[in-house]
């Protein structure tokens, strides 16, 4: 992968030594932007931010505060917060996605990022399969079956249909914890099961 096809991270953190740090271990996988403040990381931020690494405690601009103007702002990056803060029940109404609590570990840089990246790669796989599966109900419910089998476009529909079933297969499988796995399946339930078919 070359540099310009590489994820783009943030790292946010008010303190220059832990977000230099962090972003020489994530650049030697991904694209890095550091900001040093809550009001420069909105500036740095844009929809080519993959993830984003965001400290809580900052002087001025908070990461909370962050947190809500990214989500206000409809930007569709992962969020992880990256912090001393112990976790408390506030965090419930909190739109991230992942919550690590420092010292954080290069191993634990690296599998946060990566998971986040492939929760949003099944996310997009999974609206489209979604849409797809529903272009296919639609039509088998208003044409008839010698239409169906007739048609160059409807086969090349359930062809697509299959392709998608297969990245989603493949995308559950690189989450390395099982427990991940259920989760989707779970929140999913009419997703693929690795090793499906097609019905």
């Amino acid at each position: 992968m070359s540099p310009s096809d590489a994820p783009i991270v943030l790292v946010v953190d008010d303190e220059p030594d832990v977000a230099d740090a962090y972003a020489a271990q994530l650049g030697e996988r991904y694209t890095v932007r550091t900001a040093y403040s809550g009001q420069d990381a909105l500036e740095m931020i844009d929809g080519d931010v993959s993830v984003v690494l965001l400290d809580r405690r900052m002087p001025g601009l908070s990461g909370d505060g962050v947190l809500e103007r990214i989500r206000g702002d409809g930007i569709d990056a992962r969020i992880a917060m990256v912090t001393a803060v112990d976790p408390d029940f506030d965090i419930i109404e909190m739109p991230f996605d992942d919550y690590l609590t420092k010292p954080v570990s290069r191993e634990d840089l690296f599998t946060t990022v990566e998971r986040l990246l492939t929760c949003a790669k099944y996310e997009s796989q999974f609206q489209q399969f979604y849409a797809l599966t529903n272009k296919i109900a639609t039509l088998r419910a208003n044409k008839s079956e010698a239409d169906l089998e007739n048609s160059e476009e409807f086969e090349r529909l359930q062809q697509e249909r299959q392709r998608t079933r297969e990245q989603l297969d493949d995308t559950i499988a690189e989450f390395d914890d099982d427990d991940f796995a259920v989760m989707f399946r779970e929140m999913h339930p009419s997703a693929p099961s690795v090793g499906d078919g097609e019905e």
